[in-house]
């Protein structure tokens, strides 16, 4: 895992990464090789689903890309309205985030980078916390606890998971 880091670039989202965090959005939301995917265009006519992506470059959207000669992975965050939520909603103030890794990448570590780099990014932005939702059976609950997201509550199927981040109130 050490060199595949090693050679792992980290750097912020451009205008012009737009269609490579659209793929990271489905690979996030069609993250269970059991269940069927749609193709993007129908996924992105699911409004519970477009919200994550629709008119992205918004006022508290923040987004990092990892790569490796080319994008492997991209982590993002966004803020939501209380009448307009995202499944990880906690309040206006916390933006949700997600993680997708391109598939033959997978397990290398890509991940838990991301959602290092995403989070040093959020408390930059000034965000106190970040918030997260994740299906029951998703392996990643283990990235997101290592990280030191807690269950705050059960949502469906999945959790509910907020972060405090360093630097917010000194607790985390």
């Amino acid at each position: 895992m050490l060199s595949v880091l090693r050679a792992l670039n980290l750097r912020d989202a451009l205008d012009t990464d737009l269609p490579f965090l659209i793929s990271m959005w489905f690979e996030a939301a069609f993250w269970d090789p059991a269940t069927r995917r749609p193709t993007i265009e129908q996924a992105l006519a699911v409004p519970e689903l477009a919200i994550y992506i629709d008119g992205w470059g918004r006022t508290g959207d923040g987004a990092v890309i990892a790569t490796d000669d080319e994008p492997v992975g991209a982590a993002w965050y966004r803020l939501f309205a209380a009448e307009k939520p995202g499944y990880g909603f906690v309040d206006e103030r916390t933006p949700e985030l997600g993680i997708g890794v391109v598939a033959h990448r997978r397990r290398e570590g890509i991940g838990a980078a991301l959602l290092d780099a995403l989070c040093e990014r959020a408390t930059s932005d000034g965000f106190e916390q970040i918030s997260l939702a994740v299906s029951g059976g998703n392996n990643a609950i283990h990235l997101y606890e290592r990280a030191g997201f807690v269950v705050v509550s059960p949502e469906g199927t999945g959790w509910k998971m907020v972060k405090a981040l360093r630097g917010s109130s000194g607790d985390a």
